[in-house]
């Protein structure tokens, strides 16, 4: 009687082959099951908030020099510039950074911000473009406004050009890019006066030379255009610009929120 075909399939996938003394074969040993994997750690961002609140009563510690990352010197910060009301840029960007913290925070991002507050001096340029690499960051974000003509407007992304590492030659303006299609999605104009489509590359900035991890610089507004200062003066206008740097940093992680 010949043996149905399915019986003959079922047989071939349980049983052990014959060896030809017609033995059976030790039937195989199955490999142990692979530890169950940890869960990833959370991507580190830094968020650095521009200048600092002392700084402009420490002229001394703010005028000191440090290397700029491409073989010269420059000044350790600087005290920014204000809306012509008096508003400063180092309030602003510390307000901002806050804001996108509490936002990355809430997708699971961790976040290391480069001064814990706006009212001491520093730190320097240079231990800022360093902060990404202390951190492990995946991304950097310097948060800044721009102090042009009261005409000019919009804002726009730095990043370092020509590259100097691996982290700048792509990553940084794939970082860039990520957050000027969010300012432009969060309604945000690009600048008239400087840069072009959003993005300005540049050579002379040393917190971005001195990155190993991407990252990039955004000059939100001009806060001598009166109607931009409006909008960088009010806790709306500065959720607004919160909301775009996040939607971008996210973005760029690939992380949803």
């Amino acid at each position: 009687m010949r043996t149905p075909r399915w019986v003959v399939l079922v047989a071939a996938t349980v049983l052990t082959t014959v060896a030809c003394s017609g033995a059976a074969a030790e039937p195989p040993k199955r490999a142990p099951a692979a530890p169950p994997s940890e869960a990833a750690a959370p991507p580190v961002v830094v968020l650095d908030p521009g200048h600092n609140g002392r700084n402009g009563s420490e002229p001394a510690a703010t005028r000191r020099l440090v290397p700029d990352g491409r073989g010269g010197e420059k000044a350790c910060n600087t005290t920014g510039t204000s809306t012509d009301a008096g508003y400063p840029e180092h309030a602003f960007a510390f307000d901002v950074a806050e804001r996108v913290a509490t936002r990355l925070e809430a997708a699971g991002v961790r976040v290391v911000l480069t001064r814990p507050d706006d009212d001491g001096v520093g730190p320097c340029v240079d231990e800022r473009g360093r902060a990404g690499e202390a951190a492990g960051a995946a991304a950097v974000v310097s948060i800044h406004a721009d102090g042009a003509a009261p005409t000019s407007s919009g804002f726009h992304v730095a990043y370092s050009d020509p590259p100097l590492n691996p982290a700048q030659a792509g990553p940084a303006l794939e970082l860039a890019t990520a957050l000027r299609d969010a300012l432009r999605a969060g309604g945000f104009p690009d600048s008239d006066y400087i840069g072009r489509d959003g993005l300005s590359p540049r050579a002379d900035l040393a917190g971005l030379n001195h990155a190993t991890r991407p990252t990039a610089l955004v000059e939100c507004a001009n806060m001598r255009n009166p109607d931009e200062a409006a909008v960088v003066s009010s806790p709306d206008g500065r959720e607004r610009y919160a909301a775009a740097i996040s939607d971008g940093v996210l973005a760029f992680l690939g992380v949803q929120e």
